[in-house]
């Protein structure tokens, strides 16, 4: 483990804090003020152009992230390998990133789905009205759901990373790798 991942930590925390931080920003933000437009035709397109303008950030954010966390795994690969308890942050933390990544595609997925539908009248870009067409409420309604996983999916990733903090504590590490050692030891 190098002494110092500076550029490193960095690169994985503002990430994840964009990722996280846009993603709850436009579900509250964006597509409540889409809904505010006063045109119900306007509410899709409207929520379409601000996620539109996020996507490249979003990209460049989640990469950042994932670089960032990739090279903090092999830096400590030792830790992973040695002190107790790390091998399994590791594995949750990377099942939370998969998960949030499968989410944010799905969502773009559907952003676009909603996006090629036009001006259909709605309620809110999540929320369909009476006169919104089968496959667009479908679309919606599924969107809804998916944008509060993305935050609640990041969200979970930042307080991970919290651990993984405090399992980096000389005290952590000395308890940890003497809890591996004695799960180890065949009369431990």
């Amino acid at each position: 483990m190098s002494e110092r991942t500076t550029v490193l930590r960095s690169m994985h925390d503002t990430g994840l804090a964009a990722w996280f931080g846009g993603s709850l920003m436009g579900a509250v933000g964006l597509n409540g003020a889409a809904a505010k437009a006063p045109l119900p035709g306007e509410r899709l397109q409207i929520s379409s152009a601000g996620w539109d303008r996020w996507a490249p950030v979003n990209l460049t954010a989640i990469g950042t992230h994932l670089v960032g966390a990739a090279g903090l795994l092999v830096d400590n690969r030792g830790r992973i390998a040695g002190q107790r308890g790390v091998g399994t942050m590791s594995a949750v933390k990377t099942g939370l990133t998969a998960a949030a990544l499968a989410a944010t595609a799905y969502s773009r997925h559907l952003g676009q789905q909603l996006e090629e539908a036009g001006d259909v009248p709605v309620t809110g870009p999540t929320e369909p009205a009476a006169a919104t067409p089968a496959p667009v409420r479908t679309a919606q309604r599924r969107q809804q759901a998916v944008q509060w996983a993305i935050p609640a999916l990041t969200g979970a990733l930042i307080a991970v990373s919290a651990l993984a903090g405090e399992q980096q504590r000389p005290r952590s590490i000395v308890r940890g790798v003497a809890g591996r050692l004695r799960g180890a030891l065949p009369f431990g």
